[in-house]
């Protein structure tokens, strides 16, 4: 696993948080509702991602031909 990755997640956080805070601050709490969700739906993607590769690394170490 690649600490890039990590890096990524926890940047994209950081980023999100701030614009949240401002479109709060600016009276769209929608919108800070649905940039929050995006950021999720992101990160869940990359994750999701991971877990592919993982069963193809495994699926490629149990094939006996």
């Amino acid at each position: 696993m690649d600490v890039t990755l990590i890096y990524r997640i926890a940047g994209l956080g950081i980023l999100i948080a701030i614009l949240h805070l401002f479109l709060s601050q600016a009276g769209r709490e929608e919108q800070a509702q649905m940039l929050s969700l995006a950021g999720v739906i992101i990160v869940l993607l990359w994750i999701i991602q991971l877990i592919g590769q993982l069963f193809r690394d495994v699926e490629s170490v149990f094939r006996w031909w």
